[in-house]
């Protein structure tokens, strides 16, 4: 008589019978998910490089972005596929327990059968694969829409739910990680497409007007950017208010003014000892990022690209042509260095002369070799930046 044993190397009539149970529980007690198979990239040929190559049919294992290892131009089935799910409905609450705010919840881990998504979708379910969830439309949103907002998800993750292995120990289910879509590069396939109303019919409407939050983060992004520009429209700090110290000539050292407790007389306080010793020849002030290019006191001064050829004991002239431009005090027999003016805006623009600008977001090219070397175009092909979304 053979030994009992409730595994067997085969897929047996118990094997078809606990998986005819499961899909059947799938059947009566699942949702609906709507499925928008990935089925690849939108490469093409004149666009193609070394890092990024062309593909002539579209395939789930294709890889547009060799370097990154990203796919950013999803192909998705024009067809919508329905299967069936199961999750664990949970409440939307922050966790507290460290520092900040953080949301927990904000996954779903979702359970489908095997075999019949095998069946229905000829596959199984891959990274890519967008779900939209019926059951969680929003038919009372706020803004004037006439459709129901829907809910999308994409997979991020496939694994086999330990709770799926029956006694036979052959799996049933997947398990799948869900994460909310976001108005990026990578679904514009989907929300492209035209919204429906209640009765099926396409809209005017895009599915991103009505679910892409990016316009109006946009909108608040530059509104903060305005309001900082206005607070601290410079790096660094802001000396211009407070009095310049000045500095006696024969020591060097800070003009301390004092007056008597006994007779104190607050008009004192007020002279302008740089008025008594000629102008200020440095700010007093010491600290990170304080040089603005203008000279100690306000005074006036010239500026471009060469020293002008006569000058007054403590002239100022402004350096245009260093980076950051640099001031010069003139000190009767040579023009002696006094601050650098290193107070830029923090606009990300063009027009800042410093380094970040000039070198490290350098967009000029100088090709010496020419164009005609294939390594060369697609290099240069490579390194074209790329408009966001």
């Amino acid at each position: 008589m053979p030994r009992l044993s409730l595994f067997k190397p085969e897929k047996g009539n118990d094997y078809k019978f606990i998986d005819r149970q499961i899909a059947e529980m799938f059947a009566i007690g699942g949702t609906d998910l709507y499925l928008h198979k990935y089925i690849g990239v939108n490469t093409s040929a004149e666009n193609a490089t070394a890092d990024q190559p062309h593909y002539d049919t579209l395939k789930e294992t294709n890889i547009q972005d060799l370097l990154f290892l990203e796919n950013r131009d999803r192909k998705y089935d024009s067809s919508i596929y329905s299967v069936r799910g199961i999750y664990n409905v949970q409440n939307l609450d922050f966790n507290l327990s460290q520092f900040g705010l953080f949301i927990d919840n904000d996954t779903i881990f979702m359970t489908v059968h095997i075999n019949d998504w095998i069946t229905s979708i000829g596959r199984k379910p891959i990274s890519g694969d967008v779900f939209e969830l019926p059951h969680l439309k929003d038919e009372f949103a706020l803004n004037d829409y006439n459709v129901a907002l829907p809910r999308y998800f994409v997979i991020e993750d496939v694994s086999r739910a330990s709770e799926g292995f029956s006694i036979t120990w052959y799996p049933h289910l997947y398990r799948l990680k869900l994460k909310k879509i976001v108005d990026s590069q990578q679904f514009a396939d989907l929300l492209d497409k035209p919204a429906v109303d209640a009765n099926g019919d396409p809209t005017n409407q895009t599915l991103r007007d009505i679910l892409s939050t990016k316009a109006k983060e946009l909108e608040i992004n530059d509104a903060i950017l305005s309001q900082a520009e206005a607070d601290a429209p410079k790096s660094g700090y802001e000396t211009q208010q407070f009095y310049t110290l000045a500095v006696d000539p024969a020591n060097g050292k800070p003009i301390i003014q004092t007056v008597d407790s006994s007779t104190v007389d607050a008009s004192t306080l007020g002279v302008d000892a740089s008025a008594i010793h000629g102008r200020a020849v440095r700010s007093g002030y010491a600290g990170y990022l304080l040089g603005d290019g203008v000279p100690p006191n306000g005074v006036d001064f010239g500026h471009g690209i060469q020293f002008p050829t006569t000058a007054h004991t403590n002239d100022y002239f402004l350096r245009t042509d260093f980076m950051p431009n640099r001031l010069f005090r003139y000190d009767s027999t040579r023009w002696v260095k006094t601050e650098d003016a290193v107070r830029m805006t923090m606009t990300n623009n063009s027009t800042r002369q410093t380094l970040k600008t000039s070198f490290i977001n350098n967009t000029t090219t100088n090709d010496i070799a020419g164009d005609a070397v294939p390594e060369r175009q697609a290099l240069s092909k490579a390194l074209k930046p790329k408009a966001d979304l």
